[in-house]
């Protein structure tokens, strides 16, 4: 794995985790990427420092870098597994039911489903209170 300090077109900065540099522009290139800022899929490799290590120090460090993200993925995994367990499924309809929820037409319940970035910004202009779910390497195995 590999990390990536990312910004979009709003110059919102944040980091991102990759198989290779290939991985990367695969994702870019298909619109997989947002950021988790503004929702933009206009998203580009930042600078960033080169990380200097030699011999075992090198080692320990990815060692420990691999030990913490494998720990930081599970944590990820199962707090939306736990929210996707406590919510409804609601498919392509998120937008739909979410404001239906949010104006009271539809009993208050957890939901999750999938949401274009023209439906996202609706809902959040509306005033509608959402969070996307990460979709983690696993998702799309």
């Amino acid at each position: 794995m590999i990390r990536f300090s990312l910004a979009c077109d709003k110059d919102h900065e944040f980091e991102g985790w990759f198989k290779n540099n290939e991985d990367f522009d695969t994702q870019a290139r298909r619109g997989l990427l947002d950021c988790p800022f503004c929702g933009s899929h206009k998203v580009e490799k930042a600078l960033m420092a080169p990380a200097v290590s030699t011999g075992r120090k090198k080692e320990r460090l990815a060692l420990a870098a691999s030990e913490t993200q494998k720990k930081m993925m599970a944590e990820l995994k199962a707090v939306t597994q736990k929210m996707r367990e406590n919510a409804d499924y609601v498919g392509d309809r998120f937008a739909e039911e979410a404001r239906k929820i949010h104006f009271g037409e539809s009993e208050a319940r957890g939901i999750y489903g999938e949401a274009t970035l023209e439906e996202a910004k609706g809902l959040a202009e509306d005033g509608v209170e959402f969070m996307p779910l990460p979709v983690l390497p696993d998702d799309r195995n």
